[in-house]
Formats: structure tokens, sequence, C-alpha cells
């Protein structure tokens, strides 16, 4: 907030009636409050990652601070996806919005902005969500594959002609069209996925091998990238095979992975098809969503996209 706005905001807090000012005070002493988010000091330097950082001032309504081992300058959102982002006053309301998974105009109605801003602030905000899953699954791990229509939605230069609202394949089946999904999930909630350039052994293995702990279990379908990929690691892998009505033996199964798949794929159908080339952020807010569930609020939001979110919280589904 520029300073002449903050001096008009502060002559109308004698407006304020009794319970409006103690609900300001509750805000602003708040230990988890958005406004100690956006001024918390940085712990180190976002150009050089020096930790010798000395206030230099105030810009735009955030304190500065500079370097002394390069010389640069920055402030608390300086290497994060909303530097650089303008209306901060408008950004819990944004956050509301994506969990609410409003589309982009009605999230643009929601904000009080146009349609591309929203859609810029969109990917803004998703862009460090996405990169917030689980990194180890251990136990009973289920692996499954999803797949999701190629779509260049937003590009002038199509390589085939468009097609409307989302659209079909031209094939039955799975093609090049079909863009493969691979699903981890393992019985604690640790949960994982992945946008695959190719669903094959090698893309397979690359994705499960830093994920899945040596001492678990697998459980897939009857597909061989699974069965090359447990051989090859050592992981015992027990399949099931659905086309056979053998879903379940025992405490072994995939229906978790497909009830998440079959949660996804219904979220989506609001978006009439999304771009390939942001299909990793669509797959990161739905983990976001399904990460916190009920207890998700636009402050957690937040902080998730700047990436101040716990640790423990980023590794849960």
């Amino acid at each position: 907030m520029k300073a002449s706005q903050f001096t008009r905001w502060i002559a109308q807090l004698s407006s304020l009636s009794p319970e409006q000012r103690e609900q300001l005070k509750a805000c602003l002493s708040a230990p988890g409050s958005l406004a100690q988010d956006m001024i918390a000091t940085p712990n180190s330097c976002p150009h050089c990652q020096s930790s010798e950082l000395q206030s230099w001032g105030s810009s735009g309504g955030l304190p500065r601070y500079r370097c002394k081992f390069c010389g640069k300058t920055s402030n608390p959102l300086t290497g994060t996806p909303m530097a650089r982002l303008r209306k901060r006053h408008l950004w819990q309301d944004y956050a509301e919005a994506l969990t609410q998974s409003l589309t982009v105009r009605r999230a643009a109605k929601h904000c009080g902005v146009s349609k591309n801003t929203a859609f810029l602030w969109r990917h803004r905000f998703l862009t460090q969500i996405a990169d917030h899953q689980a990194q180890h699954a251990s136990g009973i791990v289920e692996a499954d594959e999803t797949f999701f229509l190629e779509s260049f939605k937003g590009q002038r230069d199509l390589p085939r002609p468009p097609r409307k609202r989302g659209g079909s394949a031209k094939r039955r089946g799975l093609s090049a069209e079909q863009i493969p999904v691979l699903v981890v999930r393992d019985r604690s909630g640790q949960h994982a996925d992945f946008q695959l350039e190719k669903l094959d052994a090698a893309h397979v293995r690359e994705r499960l091998r830093p994920l899945i702990d040596a001492d678990a279990i697998l459980c897939s379908d009857s597909a061989a990238v699974y069965a090359h990929f447990a051989k090859a690691e050592g992981i015992t892998h027990r399949p099931v095979n659905p086309s056979q009505k053998r879903r379940v033996d025992g405490p072994f199964h995939i229906q978790n992975v497909n009830a998440y798949d079959s949660r996804l794929k219904g979220w989506m159908i609001r978006f009439h098809g999304v771009a390939t080339k942001y299909l990793t952020h669509y797959l990161g807010w739905r983990r976001l969503l399904e990460r916190y569930k009920t207890q998700l609020n636009p402050l957690i939001c937040l902080r998730e996209a700047l990436g101040r979110a716990a640790m423990q919280q980023l590794t849960q589904t």
C-alpha cells in the first residue's frame, strides 16, 4: 500500500465501531496473519543465498533489504511467483476463488478484475503449489495411470483444426492425443502425480524410483510397465486385473487411486479442457484441495502460493 493510501486508511479508523476495532486488532495481532507473512524478514538473499541482509527502507508497501555480499536489493516477495504482481489487496479474494474452484470468468467477477488478470493470477498462484507433493511413499503403495486429451487451448497456431469446449479425440482408446498422468498414493495419504511424456517403462521408472521405498508393496493393474519397474528395483508387486473382475486381493487393490482419478476427472469438467502446458498446475490445484479438504482457507492457499506452508502439510496427500 502506498503512503497516500495508508494515510487515507488511517483517517477512516475513527469511523469504526467498537466491534470492528476488535476485529481489526485480532487480524493484525494474529500470529499467522497474511500481513505478517508479507513483511517477514527473508532468511537469505534470493539472488546469492547469502544470510548477510540489512534493512534498506521500503518500496510499494513492502520492506526492502540489501545484501552485503552481492549488493542487490530485495523484498519478501522477491524470488517467489508473486513478485511484481499488483493489487495485493485482492490476493486474498483470489485465493478464496481458488479454494472454491471457480472458473476464470467467475474468479474475475468475484475479485472485480478482468478475465485476463484472473487467468494470469491463476497460474502465478499455482506455480509453487504445483511443486507441493509427497516425496516418499511407503507401505502399500497404489499406482495407476489416467489420461487427459492433449489441448493447445489459448494458442494461436494449432497443428490441427480447433476443437470446441474441450472436444473429443479423433480415435477411440489410447493414442498420441492422450496425455498420460501417473498417480501414486499410499495408505497413509501420501500422494504424488506426474505428467509423463510417454507411458513406458523408462518414464515410469524415472518417476517411481525416487518416490517408492524399497520395502514397499506396489499395487497396480496388470500393465507391464509396473511389473518391469518392480522387478528392476526388487520391490514386491501385487497386481490386480479389473478386466477379469479381480479388483481386490485381500488388502491389495487400487481402489483408492482409482477413486482419486474419478474425483480429478469430475473436477476438471468445469474447465471444458485445460491446456496441456498448464496441466501440472491443475494437478497441483487438485492436490491442494485434497490435502486440506474442509480446512482449506484463503490464508493457507496464499501461504502455499508463496511457498511458506508448513513442510509437514506439503508432504501430505
